[in-house]
């Protein structure tokens, strides 16, 4: 299974007022074996502006922090044709353009998008490509 990682989840690492410990337990797993896991491009920027505009050290975080982690084997997704397409499906599900690029990698990659956005999550049941962390890990995890 490979696991897309959000950006609500990867902020948890880094902002203790915001912990929680199913990040913490995805956390571990990446660490464990970072070829598990796959991200859009644009995690990378989110994270890095989630950070900069609550987190007092921001820089020396994301560079000490986020960089070793998207340097560990996680597979990192460009925006490509296919991602577009894809992602402007579950936008017409009432995604935004963000979370559609998170959800259309999991359905490219038969994977599962790891999210905390409950929203996000209730608009893809259907489509079984989303669990929400709020609640539990995923089974077998």
């Amino acid at each position: 299974m490979i696991w897309i990682v959000d950006a609500s989840v990867a902020v948890r690492w880094f902002l203790k007022d915001e912990s929680h410990p199913n990040a913490d337990a995805v956390l571990q797993r990446f660490i464990e074996g970072p070829e598990s896991f796959a991200v859009p491009e644009l995690f990378c920027f989110e994270v890095y502006a989630v950070l900069f505009r609550v987190h007092p050290s921001a820089q020396d975080v994301f560079i000490k922090g986020m960089i070793p982690l998207l340097n560990s084997g996680i597979f990192r997704q460009p925006m490509t044709e296919s991602l577009a397409v894809h992602a402007a499906r579950f936008v017409k599900k009432g995604l935004t353009g963000y979370d559609a690029t998170y959800a259309a990698l999991a359905a490219e990659m038969k994977g599962k998008w790891l999210t905390f956005d409950q929203k996000a999550h209730e608009c893809l049941l259907k489509e079984r490509i989303s669990h929400d962390l709020t609640k539990r890990l995923p089974k077998k995890w």
